[in-house]
């Protein structure tokens, strides 16, 4: 429950020493570097790295498209890093004997990049060569070639007329306005979808006449007039796919025999992107003809090593600077080890500024246990627990944020698991079904609830809702009257804290021996007269402050302060409106409680014989498994939302910067980062 003091620290260092101090930063991965302010200052310039950064991203660029082909064309484990994908640690020894052997694993990428290239090149031959067999099937039956055009004294019309024609149609086209009869010789090679093939035979002189005529009919010529019959054509097109496969497959060879070159094409592909990034920084960093300079933010408590280790090993100058009143320094939360799976919630919303309360600890609480009471069913809490339990245990190096997020819902499945015994449910009422259905038993509810069951008494339940409501956000307000006295605000702790907590405290304890109360809760609960006077005076001393001090800003205008407290006071309805809010922990657990029994009942439809077994097993796998992961993602969705809207809304405010450090972007493997020295 707390934000980590940042310092900021300026860096003054010779020329030379620029990639080497930057190298250094980035493999440490603890400051944000910010030239913002320097690069403001005319006498300083910037380098032009652009053509450098350019080309390490084409490099690493390479190695993917080359690991995205031993991917296609040698498939193994592992290949793609999925959800679950861990980062490999490495001594930073293999990483330098990779980089001396950069040139050989730049030309093996490029081999391979070439032989797709080529492979690409041959699918499209194959494709071409395809399509023109296609067209040719119309024509397999003419036996002379398509490029025939006569003798001295002949010439052959080879194409196609619209329509579906015969012989007799073709002459009488081709013959049109010429005296009987006609030189004319007309063949039908082929006719399908509304085109007929034809060879139209006549004499040379005539020939302009011929073709005249049958373009006035919608005659054209094929498109291949290639040397050959169409079956010699098509003899020679499957040659060539031949020829053309063969080389594809001896290019696919070519590629897999780099199969085993995956770990290297990976390490390369991180060194690169690593490079690259580090460009962009030099880039960015202001620079007289012999000094550069570099300001950021890091932990407080690194400050010193850092100042140390620059200054020792590269003679750099190093100061210590106060923030400016107008500077964001950026954010960084440490909390306990059950508290931090939660950060990855408070981030979503955003996160605290420096001097300001983190809520991370509380609402984690909270978070685990409102999810539970959502879910509320132990069977389904045992098989998150058990599943993000196995996942942790196998993957030790899962990315942080995916670490964090499992740990997470590791607490909320045990929460499940104690809400739902503690209701009753396991699976629904899967054991009472399953013993009635197939064993015969006519007994009592096996699993009985440890404290009630919501089914049998909502009302109890909502009251009890309500209640954790109420003592979640009285944790809330109670974090802003920290705040309050934390700033030694002792007016605003009085007027905008205290004073809530004795008028909402008031009306609960005048409400709770009402009859309204009484027909929720279904009990009487009667108050000593003390108390009862008590809670009178409480709710009118709240409300006397908050009508009195609301507007206290507004000085002696009390006119406007009454009128502005009238105002305050009214927000009492957003009290109750927040308060509701919190029935959804009835909703939502009734909801999952009433699906499962549903999904248990249809799968003992068929009866205790084999047929029946088998539906039930059938329906139980499918029914509770989308139960499950519907009414967890509801789980998920509506306890954010109770940390978001009711929560927070009673003293959070966000605006923080996400601490975003200088820091290797590897995507496969982790190389062991510069050590303080």
């Amino acid at each position: 429950m707390a934000i980590v003091n940042m310092q900021k620290l300026s860096i003054c260092a010779n020329q030379k020493h620029r990639r080497e101090i930057v190298a250094v930063l980035q493999n440490m991965g603890i400051i944000e570097l910010n030239m913002s302010e320097l690069e403001e200052d005319p006498d300083l310039q910037t380098e032009d790295t652009n053509s450098s950064r350019t080309k390490y991203e084409k490099r690493a660029q390479s190695f993917e498209q080359a690991l995205a082909q031993l991917k296609a064309y040698a498939p193994q484990d592992g290949d793609k890093p999925g959800l679950f994908f861990e980062k490999k640690d490495i001594p930073r020894s293999r990483l330098d004997e990779a980089v001396r052997n950069r040139h050989k694993y730049n030309v093996a990428a490029a081999d391979i990049l070439q032989a797709e290239k080529k492979i690409s090149e041959c699918t499209g031959i194959i494709q071409k060569d395809e399509n023109q067999k296609l067209a040719l099937t119309p024509w397999m039956n003419l036996d002379i070639p398509m490029d025939f055009s006569g003798t001295r004294s002949t010439s052959v019309l080879i194409g196609t007329l619209p329509g579906t024609l015969t012989e007799a149609d073709v002459y009488a086209a081709a013959a049109r306005n010429m005296p009987e009869p006609a030189a004319v010789d007309a063949h039908v090679v082929s006719s399908e979808n509304s085109l007929t093939n034809i060879v139209v035979v006549c004499l040379s002189r005539e020939a302009a006449q011929v073709e005249e005529n049958l373009r006035a009919s919608g005659f054209s010529r094929p498109s291949q007039t290639e040397d050959g019959t169409p079956k010699q054509i098509c003899e020679k097109y499957d040659a060539e796919i031949e020829a053309q496969k063969k080389e594809i497959e001896e290019q696919k060879a070519r590629i897999v025999s780099y199969k085993d070159w995956r770990s290297d094409f990976r390490l390369m592909s991180d060194y690169y992107t690593t490079r690259a990034d580090r460009y962009r920084m030099l880039g960015q960093i202001p620079q007289t003809k012999n000094v550069f300079f570099l300001e950021g933010w890091l932990p407080a408590d690194k400050a010193a090593d850092v100042s140390a280790l620059l200054t020792d090993r590269f003679g750099a100058y190093v100061e210590t600077e106060q923030k400016r009143e107008d500077e964001l320094e950026p954010t960084l939360l440490h909390n306990n080890p059950f508290s931090r799976n939660a950060e990855g919630v408070l981030e979503s919303y955003g996160l605290p500024q420096h001097g300001r309360v983190d809520p991370t600890f509380v609402m984690s609480i909270f978070y685990v246990i409102f999810f539970g009471m959502m879910l509320s069913d132990a069977g389904y809490g045992i098989v998150m627990t058990i599943a993000c339990l196995v996942i942790l245990l196998k993957k030790k190096k899962l990315e942080e944020g995916l670490a964090k997020m499992l740990k997470l819902f590791f607490w909320c499945g045990l929460s499940t698991t104690f809400w739902g015994f503690m209701y009753g449910g396991f699976f629904g009422d899967a054991i009472d079904v399953a013993a009635k259905t197939f064993f015969g038993y006519t007994g009592d509810t096996i699993l009985k609830p440890l404290w009630f069951a919501p089914l049998e008494d909502p009302m109890k339940l909502l009251v009890y809702c309500l209640l954790f409501g109420l003592i979640h956000l009285f944790f809330g307000l109670g974090m802003k009257g920290y705040e309050d006295l934390k700033a030694k605000d002792i007016t605003g702790f009085i007027s905008d804290v205290l004073s809530w907590y004795l008028f909402i405290l008031g009306l609960v304890l005048m409400l709770v021996p009402s009859s309204l109360f009484a027909s929720m809760a279904g009990v009487q609960i009667t108050f000593p007269a003390w108390l009862n006077m008590l809670a009178r005076i409480m709710a009118i001393a709240g409300a006397v402050i908050i009508l009195i001090m609301s507007g206290r800003d507004r000085g002696n205008h009390w006119a406007i302060r009454i009128a502005l407290g009238a105002y305050d006071l009214y927000g009492v309805t957003s009290w109750l409106s927040d308060l509701l809010s919190y029935s959804r922990l009835l909703a939502l657990g009734m909801a999952t409680g009433v699906i499962a029994s549903v999904v248990n009942m249809m799968g003992s439809m068929f009866g205790s014989g084999p047929v029946g077994v088998i539906v039930f097993i059938v329906v139980f796998l499918l029914g509770h498994t989308l139960n499950i992961g519907i009414n967890a993602l509801g789980a998920y969705v509506h306890t954010n939302r109770l940390q978001y809207v009711e929560f927070f809304n009673k003293f959070y405010d966000a605006g923080g910067r996400k601490f975003n450090p200088f820091r290797t972007s590897s995507k496969y493997f982790n190389i062991k980062e510069e050590k303080l020295q």
